[in-house]
């Protein structure tokens, strides 16, 4: 029989999460490290604590509580996500996910329902990159796809260094980044940020995968000059070189594949002043599909646009990777899992790949690996308009819960 969350309390858990950074447009800007981070961390142990988990705080601030299972020797099931925001984003992007978490304990505990394997639930460090780069960083750290020290030296756009802002708020634990045993599974709820859920009429998503993706920047150096007596053939403007490529990199996706998507969601250009021609552009590429091969194609094509652009311009020109996510397929018992919770629910679900990156991109490496979606209204997030109903919310929660019961080897 399904265990049954406390609808009530876990909409009023959500509602007070959203509180800390919580914007006056009804958003969420609670940026990595910052003071509010620290607030909600604060706030998330205290909950951990009242639900008699046993917490621990690991070097790259990756916070974990778990509840004991029946069989000493079994390996734990994961559940989570992570309490970072956007800046001026929504109050359902990751805290969802570490909510249900956190109420899938507390409904154990009310029902006294005993797990064979351990439960622990977990809220990642810097999930959403928007601060400090990469993004995913915590779960990346702790499966071993970034190094440690490496990201400890990470800098924000302030000159602010990772490690320093970790430690300030309290939050450099003792454990080590790294999985302390092996670990049975890790689900993750996370609402879709797309469109299909809702277009398709479905109250939950079975997410069997997620896209692999390539972040980079690209700066070219031009020569400052007047903007007035500098005739046209004269110029080496750094500017027009960056916009010939932004243009391709929207332009790009449509000769690749129906799911691939290219975006440039960052432009510094200097001295960036009206009356002056501007010499240094650095701006940022992303794109993602669910083929490997077809992301390393877009990657090579928009270095091969920058280099034209810059041979046209007169420009030097140079580039940065800063992230390359492979294309994840989960774990089939995973995803048998959540289908098996929505169809005992009642609920009518779809399976989906992820068009977002989630720490279930790192944890795949790690154990088997699934996650849920609740439906996204609009298809909007990352803003603060981005809506899910409790109704939509309790149903992705509720189907987590019983799924991760499943894989715990739990009473049902």
């Amino acid at each position: 029989m399904p265990i049954a969350l406390q609808r009530e309390r876990f909409v009023s858990t959500m509602k007070e999460q959203a509180e800390i950074g919580g914007t006056a447009d009804g958003g969420l800007h609670r940026l990595t490290l910052s003071d509010d981070d620290k607030e909600i961390r604060d706030w998330f142990m205290e909950q951990m604590t009242a639900a008699d988990l046993s917490v621990r705080v690991d070097e790259f601030g990756n916070m974990f509580g778990r509840r004991a299972g029946t069989d000493p020797d079994a390996k734990p099931v994961l559940v989570g996500s992570h309490l970072d925001s956007q800046p001026y984003g929504g109050i359902y992007d990751g805290a969802l996910g570490v909510i249900a978490a956190l109420e899938l304990i507390r409904t154990l505990n009310d029902n006294e329902i005993e797990t064979e394997h351990p439960i622990e639930i977990v809220n990642w460090t810097n999930e959403e990159g928007s601060r400090f780069q990469p993004a995913m960083q915590g779960s990346g750290v702790w499966a071993g796809a970034h190094d440690l020290e490496e990201e400890y030296a990470k800098t924000d756009v302030d000159g602010t260094v990772f490690k320093d802002e970790l430690e300030r708020i309290g939050y450099k634990g003792d454990e080590p980044c790294e999985p302390p045993e092996e670990y049975e599974a890790y689900l993750e709820l996370h609402v879709e940020q797309g469109p299909y859920l809702e277009e398709n009429g479905k109250d939950v998503g079975v997410v069997t995968g997620i896209v692999g993706f390539t972040w980079g920047a690209i700066t070219f150096y031009g020569e400052a000059d007047h903007s007035g007596p500098t005739p046209m053939h004269y110029r080496q403007d750094a500017l027009v070189a960056a916009a010939d490529v932004i243009t391709q990199i929207r332009r790009i996706p449509s000769t690749l594949g129906e799911r691939t998507v290219g975006t440039t969601g960052y432009i510094d250009a200097k001295p960036n002043s009206i009356n002056i021609i501007p010499e240094e552009v650095t701006f940022t590429w992303g794109f993602r599909d669910p083929s490997d091969d077809v992301i390393d194609e877009a990657r090579r094509r928009v270095l091969e646009e920058a280099e034209w652009a810059a041979e046209r311009e007169g420009l030097e020109w140079e580039y940065e990777d800063r992230m390359r996510a492979p294309a994840v397929e989960f774990a089939e018992g995973c995803v048998d899992a959540v289908q098996t919770a929505a169809d005992e629910l009642g609920y009518d679900s779809m399976q989906i790949f992820s068009g977002a990156g989630h720490d279930a991109t790192h944890m795949h490496s790690i154990c088997d690996t699934g996650m849920v979606f609740a439906v996204s209204e609009n298809g909007k997030s990352h803003n603060e308009s981005e809506y899910t109903s409790w109704d939509d919310c309790y149903a992705a929660a509720s189907t987590l819960a019983n799924a991760a019961v499943d894989l715990a080897g739990g009473a049902q």
